[in-house]
C-alpha cells in the first residue's frame, strides 16, 4: 500500500513540476507543513535529498529531480580538463628475418630484408605545466622514438623520464616556452562505489573522446595488466587507444590513469580498469626528481597471500591482511619488531585486504619516513612504526656483458642486490647472478632470456658471480644446459646452438 502511495505521490510531483513554476513553489511550501505527515514526508525527501541509513546527506549525492537537474551538462568539466588530456604516438623499427639471410647468392636476386616500422597510439595526461605527461608503460614500450599531440593540434618530440613495466607507468617531458596546460592529480582513495567519473582519450584513433560512468569497484586485482593489483574499475567507456587517458572525478581532479578493458571483441563492454591516481602521483614525483627507476620503501620484509586455510589457523574471521613470510633481522621492520607469521592488516589507518594492497600502499609512501602498521601477532592486535629506508645496494657489483658462442650472448648480468632487485621488480630477498639488459639483437634475445631471470646453473656448474657466468659462456661447445629461475619457477632446458 505505501509503495502505491509513493508512486502516485511520484506521479502527481511531476506533473505539478512540469505544469508551472508557481505550483513547484507551492507544491514545495504544502510539502514543508506537518499537517499531512505522509506526504509531507515523502515530498521532503524528495526536494530536499534522503538522508542514508549511515547518516551521509543527502543534497551532495542525490538521484537527479526536476527537469532543470536532468538537463546538467558534463561540458563545463570536459572544458576544463580535456586540454590536458594529449595523444601519444610510439614507433619503433621491427627486426625482420629473411628465409635467405646470408647467402649471398639468393640476396642478389630476393635482397636483404628491410626493417620495418611498427607503431603504436596512446593518450596520456599532463600533470605539471613544464611539460610533464603520464601515459602507460605498454603504449611506449620498445619505442625508438615517442611523439605528442596536444589538444591544440601542435605535436612534440617527447623523452622518456622514466618507465616501470612492473606498474604500467611511464612519464614524457615535452618543451614550449609556455605552460601547458594541467589536470591537477586528486586523492584517489576518497572515491567510492557509484562516484561519476569521466574518462578522456583517444579510441581507436579517431581523436580526442569522453565518456561518462560510474566508479564500478575498488582495489580490483589479477586482471592481467601488470604485476600492479590494484584497479579503479568503471564502465565509462574505454576502448583501444584510450590507454594513458585521464579519468577525472566531478570536481575535475585526476582519479586514474585509463589501462585495461576486459572485452572478448576488442570493444568496450563496460569493464574498465584505471592506475589510481595516488600511484599515479608517487610515480610523477619519482620522475621529476631524476630517479632512473621508481623506488620503493624497503622494510627488509616479504609476505604472501592469507589463504583461507591459513586465517582458520590464525584464528582470524575471513581471510585479509598480508602475512609476514620472512624478516630480515637488521632491517627496519626486523628492528621494529615484525616477526614471521605476523598479519599486517592496516597501514597508517588504511585497510590492507590482500598482499595486492599492501604493495599499493607501501608504494604511495616516501622513503625517509616512518609508516604505522596494524598488524595481528599471536592472536592479538598490535601496532608498530617501521622506518621507510631505500633498499641497500650492497656491494658494488660489476655489470658483465657475455660474449661467445653461448645462448647468454649478448646479455649483461650482475650479482643481485636488495636495490637491483627492486628495480628488476624481483622479491628483495633473492641471491645470485641475474639478467639485466638485452640486446635486442643477440643469441640471448632470440633465446627468450629476459631481464630478471636469474641464472642458477649451466653445464653442471652453479653460478655464485658474474665472473663464472661470463667465463663459462666461453665454452667451446655446441650443447647447453642450463637452469633459470624466472617470477619463482624453475626453467631447466637443453639445447644445441
Amino acid at each position: 500500500m505505501r509503495a502505491k502511495r509513493l508512486s502516485l505521490v511520484l506521479l502527481c510531483a511531476m506533473l505539478v513540476f512540469a505544469a508551472a513554476p508557481a505550483a513547484r513553489q507551492a507544491l514545495a511550501e504544502d510539502a514543508a507543513k506537518p499537517a499531512d505527515p505522509g506526504l509531507s514526508d515523502v515530498l521532503t525527501d524528495l526536494l530536499h535529498g534522503v538522508e542514508g541509513e549511515n547518516g551521509t546527506s543527502g543534497p551532495d549525492k542525490r538521484v537527479p529531480f526536476g527537469r532543470e537537474e536532468v538537463q546538467l551538462s558534463f561540458a563545463p568539466l570536459v572544458k576544463q580538463t580535456a586540454p590536458a588530456v594529449v595523444n601519444v604516438y610510439a614507433s619503433q623499427t621491427a627486426k625482420v628475418t629473411s628465409p635467405f639471410e646470408g647467402d649471398p647468392f639468393f640476396e642478389e636476386f630476393f635482397g636483404r630484408a628491410q626493417p620495418r616500422a611498427q607503431s603504436s597510439l596512446g593518450s596520456g595526461v599532463l600533470v605539471d605545466p613544464s611539460g610533464v605527461i603520464v601515459t602507460n608503460f605498454h603504449v611506449i614500450k620498445n619505442a625508438d622514438e615517442v611523439k605528442v599531440a596536444t589538444a591544440d593540434g601542435r605535436e612534440f618530440t617527447s623523452k622518456v623520464m622514466l618507465k616501470d613495466e612492473t606498474l604500467d607507468l611511464a612519464v614524457l617531458k615535452i618543451e614550449s616556452d609556455k605552460p601547458f596546460p594541467v589536470i591537477a592529480i586528486g586523492d584517489s582513495d576518497a572515491l567510492e562505489v557509484g562516484d561519476l567519473v569521466l574518462a578522456i582519450g583517444n579510441p581507436f584513433g579517431v581523436g580526442q573522446t569522453t565518456t561518462s560512468g560510474i566508479v564500478s569497484a575498488l582495489a580490483r586485482s589479477h586482471i592481467g595488466v601488470s604485476d600492479s593489483g590494484y584497479f579503479i574499475q568503471t564502465d565509462a567507456a574505454i576502448n583501444p587507444g584510450n590507454s594513458g587517458g585521464a579519468l577525472i572525478n566531478m570536481g575535475g581532479q585526476l582519479v586514474g590513469i585509463n589501462t585495461a578493458i576486459y572485452s572478448r571483441s576488442g570493444g568496450s563492454i563496460g569493464i574498465g580498469f584505471a592506475i589510481p591516481a595516488n600511484m599515479v602521483r608517487a610515480f610523477a614525483d619519482a620522475a621529476k626528481a631524476g630517479l632512473d627507476f621508481f623506488e620503493r620503501p624497503y622494510i627488509g620484509a616479504e609476505f604472501e597471500a592469507v589463504t583461507p586455510q591459513i586465517a582458520e589457523s590464525l584464528g582470524m574471521e575471513k581471510p585479509t591482511g598480508a602475512l609476514v613470510s620472512s624478516v630480515e633481522a637488521s632491517g627496519p621492520a626486523g628492528k621494529a619488531g615484525l616477526k614471521p607469521g605476523d598479519v599486517v592488516l592496516q597501514i597508517n589507518g588504511k585497510p590492507v585486504e590482500s598482499i595486492e594492497a599492501l604493495d599499493y600502499r607501501m608504494a604511495t609512501l616516501s622513503i625517509g619516513t616512518k609508516a604505522n602498521f596494524a598488524i595481528l601477532t599471536k592472536g592479538q592486535q598490535a601496532a608498530m612504526d617501521i622506518a621507510l629506508e631505500r633498499a641497500p645496494e650492497g656491494a658494488k657489483a660489476a655489470e658483465v656483458t657475455l660474449h661467445g658462442r653461448s645462448p647468454f650472448s649478448g646479455a649483461k648480468v650482475a650479482e643481485l642486490s636488495p636495490r637491483l632487485a627492486q628495480k628488476l621488480g624481483l622479491r628483495t630477498d633473492l641471491k645470485g647472478v641475474t639478467v639485466i639488459d638485452i640486446n635486442r639483437d643477440s643469441p640471448a634475445a632470440d633465446f627468450g632470456f629476459q631481464p630478471g631471470d636469474i641464472v642458477r646453473e649451466v653445464n653442471g656448474t652453479a653460478i655464485d658471480t658474474a665472473a663464472t657466468l661470463a667465463q663459462i659462456s666461453q665454452q667451446d661447445t655446441r650443447w647447453w644446459r642450463f637452469t633459470v629461475e624466472r617470477g619463482g619457477q624453475i626453467l631447466r632446458q637443453v639445447l644445441r646452438y
